[in-house]
């Protein structure tokens, strides 16, 4: 079969070119109008002539060759349009009705179209939020744009389409990957149980042939069927001189289940997901497929197109809702979840880089080394354990102060996230605290739910690194936090905004802790460094510093006995901060940057300067 597709992927389009072909894909070769079980090229032509030639087509070959390997081929007359074009008189039912909650298996529109299907409820991995998966033909059209309303039901079932907008287009395909789009969910709450399915798409699965399928669409309700051709591409023409190559399979009637009009799809289904039909002969959680068309009046039999689930997933950038999710709980775990915002300051700055040594040490979720919660983000270190920049914005004017009852220390427990940071297993009978980068009172501001997101958030211990307890001792309390506090009571940001990045030095030379009969080996930073982002009299501004029990004036490398009373504070060139981190600061930063004048007081040689007093910060 393989040497199959691959004839198919590389011939497949040069066939759809002649006039009488619709459609090419592998099935079993039809014989007297009974199935085989020898696998054939299967083309599916308009009408069968005796004479090919007198409509200007070619003959199909008996055999093919290919790769050396020879096939048989077949030829069915089939032809197939797309099902969003409604002809019978709509009928009130459920599927046709305005719902809050949404489900699948009900009408959906563009605004301007008729009606299709809405497939299934998914998560946007760009956004993180639920979206409503169908058909471009059925959410975009050929009129339509990105950003258009979607009203639910669609058009041709409730023509008061202002009050039934549900959301708007987001993204669409059309082409090999599928034809396929979806749009957001802004005005109603969901379930993604599929109506009379009483399952959700929870997996997905590629189709393969006699695989046994359900779907739940709009005209027709539930039909079941079998896949009889895979790795199709079939032409289709969506009006306005729009014809496209459609990739996907094939699916007849499950003989075992006809239905009472012994139709397998009919106008307005397309979009319907089909899942695949468990072991115990029920519908499972897994999806298939997304219908997209169903087969014209003259064809030999009951047959329904659809574009593989898999690719339409990956070319729409979705994943499945988490299951027994409501919208409210997805927002609040995504929505909020924006991360470190760089424009927060009115001018958008490019993110820090890194090195490629330290690139390939970040853990990642979803292939993306920014992990983000609510006011920050984070980048992880693999081999650590801990973080290696953490961002945050800090909005003064609307900080909130929250306490602390009933939160607890967590890991984060997404993707494999959980073997890359160092929970409480540390910090048992040891002087160390759990630090945070990001401080808690810094991330709560904002709305109520924002603010309470965040300090939740703080928790995670993707954003702790160990701290001596003695940071916290009453004389030199809050020494980690004095520069957030000095930003705000020295510099007089504008608007009170400010942004900030930092994280441990994460040093090969950093001192081990271990914990022998529990295996634990954790090297403690010792140094820690800083950069502040603010707008000083409507300019741009950046400082740097490190957080250290060296003295980067005189050069002298104290022991390193971790007690509080030997770190301080310096202000450096954040080139330095870069050198140590494997953090490279965008060419823009360094324009942004305020230095120490050579001769302020307690600069060294190398432009660090001993902060002494709060002052001292942006002296």
């Amino acid at each position: 079969m393989e040497v199959m597709e691959r004839y198919i992927r590389s011939r497949g389009e040069a066939f759809l070119s002649r006039p009488n072909i619709n459609a090419v894909g592998i099935g079993y070769k039809m014989v007297g109008g009974k199935r085989t079980d020898q696998l054939a090229v299967q083309f599916s032509v308009d009408s069968k002539v005796a004479v090919p030639e007198s409509l200007d087509s070619e003959p199909i070959p008996e055999t093919v060759s290919f790769e050396g390997v020879e096939f048989p081929t077949d030829v069915v007359q089939r032809s197939f349009k797309t099902d969003y074009q409604l002809v019978a008189a709509p009928q009130k039912d459920r599927r046709k009705q305005r719902l809050d909650p949404i489900v699948p298996g009900v009408s959906i529109g563009h605004r301007s179209a008729t009606a299709g299907t809405l497939g299934a409820i998914v998560m946007d991995r760009q956004s993180g939020l639920p979206v409503m998966l169908s058909n471009w033909h059925v959410l975009h059209t050929p009129e339509g744009e990105i950003g258009d309303p979607v009203v639910q039901p669609g058009r041709y079932d409730d023509n008061r389409t202002d009050e039934n907008v549900v959301g708007t287009l987001v993204r669409s395909h059309l082409g090999l990957a599928g034809d396929c789009a979806i749009a957001s969910l802004d005005a109603r709450h969901f379930d993604g149980t599929i109506l009379d399915l009483g399952r959700a798409v929870n997996r997905i699965a590629k189709a393969e042939l006699d695989d046994k399928v359900v779907k739940s669409g709009r005209t027709t309700g539930v039909t079941r069927g079998v896949v009889t051709r895979v790795s199709m591409v079939t032409q289709l023409n969506y009006g306005d001189g729009i014809v496209e190559k459609i990739g996907g399979f094939e699916i007849s009637l499950d003989p075992n289940f006809r239905p009472p009009s012994d139709e397998i799809s009919k106008g307005g289904d397309s979009g319907s997901a089909w899942m695949a039909i468990g072991a115990d002969g029920k519908p499972s959680d897994i999806m298939i497929g997304l219908h997209f068309g169903g087969d014209a009046e003259d064809s030999d039999g009951e047959y329904a197109l659809a574009c593989q689930a898999h690719s339409v997933f990956e070319k729409l950038e979705i994943e499945p809702v988490p299951a027994n999710a409501t919208v409210q709980e997805v927002r609040a775990e995504n929505v909020l979840a924006t991360g470190y915002d760089p424009a927060f300051l009115g001018e958008e700055l490019p993110l820090p880089t890194f090195t490629p040594t330290a690139r390939k040490d970040l853990a990642s979720l979803d292939e993306k080394a920014e992990l983000r919660y609510c006011h920050f983000s984070v980048w992880l270190s693999r081999a650590r354990r801990l973080p290696r920049m953490v961002a945050w914005n800090i909005d003064g004017a609307t900080i909130q102060y929250l306490g602390r009852k009933g939160l607890d220390f967590v890991k984060d427990e997404r993707g494999d996230l959980e073997d890359y940071q160092i929970g409480d297993e540390l910090y048992a009978g040891n002087p160390f605290d759990r630090g945070h980068v990001a401080r808690r009172a810094d991330l709560c501001w904002g709305s109520d739910e924002e603010a309470a997101r965040a300090n939740r958030d703080s928790f995670y211990f993707t954003n702790m690194t160990p701290q001596h307890e003695r940071f916290n001792q009453s004389k030199l309390k809050g020494l980690w936090g004095k520069l957030e506090n000095a930003v705000f009571d020295e510099a007089e940001p504008d608007d009170l905004k400010v942004s900030l990045f930092a994280g441990p030095i994460l040093a090969s030379d950093d001192p081990h802790y271990t914990k022998p009969d529990e295996g634990l080996d954790v090297q403690v930073p010792t140094e820690f460094w800083k950069i502040v982002l603010f707008v000083d009299r409507g300019a741009l501004a950046l400082r740097g510093f490190i957080l250290t029990q060296r003295d980067l004036v005189k050069k002298v490398v104290r022991a390193e006995t971790l007690e509080l009373d030997e770190f301080r504070w310096f202000q450096v060139p954040i080139a330095d901060i870069g050198a140590k981190t494997g953090i490279r600061f965008p060419a823009v930063w360094n324009k942004l940057e305020r230095l120490p004048a050579p001769q302020a007081l307690g600069a060294g040689p190398a432009g660090a300067r001993l902060i002494e007093s709060d002052a001292d910060f942006f002296a």
